[in-house]
């Protein structure tokens, strides 16, 4: 059975800050743009039976840069929602909301059509978007790659490894980076975290 490829898009001028990122399709940075190149490498010469992306640009952009054959959109892999703090700071959110943390609370509401997501509600998605990866992986066919935004490969991480959606905490993820999750006699295993290609390559 193939592996579960996890990619992070390349850096934006939002995640670069620190703001929080959703619905706001930013265009990858200069450095976004060689940190998704310089994934070529680590993805080239696998075979895929299946390739997905966030509709986002800032993740199409990323597929297309670090070679991801025929990365088809998929509306699931879209990052948290985070409703009334799109664009806003974790230091600015506790400035008001000194106890807020996304893990617990979730994001409240925004404006139209944004309204927030809690950590179960962004595990939902990544559970549909599991089973689509587990009937790929079903055909032994090669790997699955998924190419999406940090907070939720977190989450879809933790679901992988049978933890609830809010253990997503546990496992930074940096942007251009590659991890991949594989089986250990049976079971889900994190096999590599936020790799990247050796400098010089």
């Amino acid at each position: 059975m193939g592996d579960l490829i996890l990619v992070r898009h390349g850096e934006t001028e939002w995640s670069r800050s620190g703001q929080h990122t959703s619905w706001t399709d930013l265009p990858l940075t200069e450095r976004g743009e060689e940190q998704a190149k310089s994934l070529a490498p680590l993805l080239s010469g696998r075979p895929y039976s299946l390739a997905l992306t966030s509709p986002l640009g800032r993740a199409v952009r990323t597929a297309a840069l670090a070679g991801v054959p025929g990365a088809v959109p998929e509306p699931d892999l879209h990052e948290w929602d985070y409703g009334a703090y799109e664009g806003v700071t974790t230091v600015d959110i506790h400035r008001t909301r000194p106890d807020w943390d996304l893990w617990t609370h979730g994001a409240p509401p925004g404006p139209e059509g944004h309204p927030g997501e809690s950590p179960d509600e962004v595990g939902r998605r990544a559970d549909r978007v599991l089973a689509r990866v587990d009937a790929a992986l079903a055909r032994d066919d090669g790997d699955v790659v998924l190419v999406a935004h940090g907070h939720f490969l977190r989450v879809l991480t933790a679901r992988r490894l049978g933890l609830p959606p809010a253990e997503g905490r546990l496992f930074q993820l940096a942007t251009g980076t590659l991890s991949r999750l594989s089986t250990e006699h049976g079971r889900p295993v994190i096999a590599e975290w936020n790799a990247r290609a050796p400098q010089g390559r």
